[in-house]
């Protein structure tokens, strides 16, 4: 792949990830808890590279032509996302500082992490929509291989953009228990505000 067409992906991809999302709401409730933040963003990531490999794969040619799929992906990613929310607002983050009191494991912050990225329609859209546009059949790379490397762009613009908020949140927030609190709050409703654009979206 030449390395302007990289580029151009790049750039349509950071622009996408740096418009606030269930994303960003799920890193800022991270960065507000001890340890959370890490693991919650590397489930995240493991979604992503989970639907590059899918998709690399060929098997998205098939989610493009069977549009009940992408439905079906949208309205149980929404359900999840739904209950995610409710289940935020119903225990908001409070920053502490003795990590023994932690109530949640990495691992449970990873897998909900994974979850969410790996049923993003968002993501599924950006696959498979935006990315087909960037590959070339006459390429010395295969499709496959071209899809590989632009999901692994993507991967990292995540990295990026997902700890740069979690820590932000942390580092703001974390003398700050009230604003914390409602910030934590405000990251559920976001998370549920989503999830019913997109039952809406799929119903009408």
């Amino acid at each position: 792949m030449s390395v302007s067409i990289l580029m151009a992906f790049w750039a349509v991809s950071i622009s996408l990830i740096m418009a606030p999302g269930a994303d960003w709401a799920y890193a800022i409730s991270a960065g507000l808890r001890e340890r959370a933040l890490v693991p919650a963003v590397v489930g995240m990531l493991c979604g992503y590279l989970v639907i590059t490999l899918v998709f690399a794969a060929g098997i998205g040619a098939l989610v493009a032509s069977i549009p009940t799929v992408l439905s079906v992906l949208t309205v149980l990613g929404a359900g999840y996302l739904l209950w995610l929310g409710i289940n935020i607002i119903s225990h908001p983050a409070q920053p502490i500082a003795d990590n023994k009191h932690t109530p949640n494991t990495g691992l449970g912050w990873g897998i909900r992490g994974f979850m969410i990225s790996s049923m993003n329609p968002d993501a599924l859209v950006l696959f498979l929509i935006l990315l087909p546009q960037f590959t070339n059949r006459e390429s010395a790379w295969s499709i496959s291989m071209q899809i590989t490397a632009m999901g692994f762009v993507q991967i990292v613009n995540c990295a990026f953009v997902y700890f740069l908020v979690g820590f932000a949140s942390k580092i703001i927030l974390a003398t700050r228990p009230h604003i914390a609190h409602r910030v934590s709050q405000f990251s559920g409703a976001a998370m549920i505000i989503i999830a019913l654009l997109l039952i809406a979206d799929q119903v009408w």
